[in-house]
């Protein structure tokens, strides 16, 4: 089942987090990450819009926060992780599993994507995907609960999937990514366009996101650590760097301090 009319906004939260509202063309629509329920509320109120489903990335609360007033007054569906820490009655999310949003005439397909969080999950489907903390423009999300493997793992994931995918991340981070990511590839082309790419775009007060999984392919440090240049910064803080999660340790570790 598939859509071209699915259209995705963000809502703006807090200092930098995005929640995503998705609608269809009716009434009905979903959010993503609803961190704070009022922003949201008053999209709803302000567009005639019903909340007819929920959908959770991880259970920290600036994505989680705002689900117990929004369930006060719309009888919306929940669908998140395997996790405790959600106090929300929910449809429990498992790789593989396809949530199906009938009044948006949408699906998504849910990826098991650690590291981060230990359960954080991930929604792909109508070339969009929503990715919370794991997977941001030009950089990846800090390692909580899982190890460098663990996000080598998850990143690798997200790369398997069509590269026209549209990567809706829940924070605007992607200016002080980019800063980073040049220490780490100076020298990539497809890295610097997309950093001035940013800088007009923050400058002239617009959001960085969408990217596609194309752009990250090609510029985020976090999804090449495979690649030579990557490779060869990391060794130049750890020579025993190897591809892949050794690399991922090295560079994530960098990005904390930078």
């Amino acid at each position: 089942m598939h859509t071209n009319k699915l259209n995705i906004i963000a809502i703006p939260a807090f200092g930098d987090n995005y929640i995503w509202l998705l609608t269809a063309g009716g009434s009905s629509c979903a959010v993503v990450d609803p961190g704070d329920a009022e922003p949201v509320l008053e999209v709803l109120e302000n567009q005639g819009l019903d909340l007819a489903y929920i959908l959770l990335t991880h259970h920290h609360p600036d994505h989680i926060g705002g689900v117990g007033d929004l369930l006060k007054k719309y009888a919306a569906r929940v669908f998140g992780p395997d996790d405790r820490r959600i106090p929300y009655p929910q449809h429990v999310c498992r790789e593989g599993d396809l949530v199906s949003l009938p009044d948006l005439k949408a699906e998504f397909r849910v990826l098991e994507v650690p590291a981060h969080t230990r359960t954080h999950i991930a929604f792909h489907g109508e070339n969009a995907l929503f990715c919370g903390d794991t997977l941001f423009s030009i950089g990846c999300g800090r390692l909580f609960e899982g190890s460098p493997d663990d996000m080598q793992r998850s990143l690798d994931k997200l790369a398997a999937l069509p590269a026209t995918t549209r990567v809706y991340c829940g924070h605007e981070y992607t200016q002080a990514n980019c800063a980073f990511a040049l220490e780490v590839e100076p020298e990539n082309a497809a890295l610097r366009a997309r950093a001035d790419e940013v800088n007009r775009l923050r400058a002239a007060g617009r959001i960085t996101l969408p990217s596609t999984l194309a752009d990250e392919l090609a510029a985020n440090p976090f999804m090449r650590t495979r690649e030579k240049s990557v490779l060869e910064a990391a060794r130049k803080i750890d020579p025993e760097a190897m591809p892949g999660g050794s690399a991922m340790a090295v560079i994530r570790a960098w990005k904390d301090r930078f």
